[in-house]
């Protein structure tokens, strides 16, 4: 997703889409945390647009499911998903070189499905969603902090 997008008419109508990079140690993903992402998804506060799975084997021999394939064996079988192909080439390989032996990840392409009603609405009033930005926890942490 390192690529910008022209926004045309012919665009779906979406709220704010993120990637974010899971990393696990193993190489298989913990049931409970398979059924906290897809109880947001139930939820609706997000949809899943696009997913890959990464590992790296002890010997280093990395392993990659892409949503389009069985994501059974790496425990992501059950999620909903809206398969696109939206995770770059660029967006996988700084994931792979930074994939340490005994390790896997999991590459998700999200809309905040909250606000695509908001968006939308900004948009039929002639405004766009000018800025998001997502605010790192540790940033936060520091910055409520300092607050005190």
């Amino acid at each position: 997703m390192t690529e910008a997008m022209p926004v045309t008419d012919s665009m779906p109508d979406l709220g704010p889409v993120e990637l974010v990079v899971l990393t696990f140690p193993g190489t298989r993903i913990d049931p409970a945390t398979v059924a906290e992402i897809q109880a947001i998804v139930d939820r609706g506060y997000v949809t899943l647009l696009d997913l890959v799975y990464l590992a790296r084997d002890e010997h280093g021999v990395l392993t990659q499911i892409d949503v389009d394939e069985n994501l059974d064996d790496a425990g992501l079988g059950g999620l909903s998903l809206e398969a696109r192909a939206l995770i770059s080439d660029e967006d996988l390989e700084v994931v792979q070189e930074s994939l340490q032996p005994g390790t896997s990840a999991a590459l998700i392409v999200y809309e905040e499905t909250w606000a695509r009603r908001l968006a939308g609405q900004v948009r039929e009033q002639g405004g766009e969603v000018a800025l998001h930005i997502q605010v790192p926890r540790d940033v936060l942490a520091r910055a409520v902090r300092a607050a005190e």
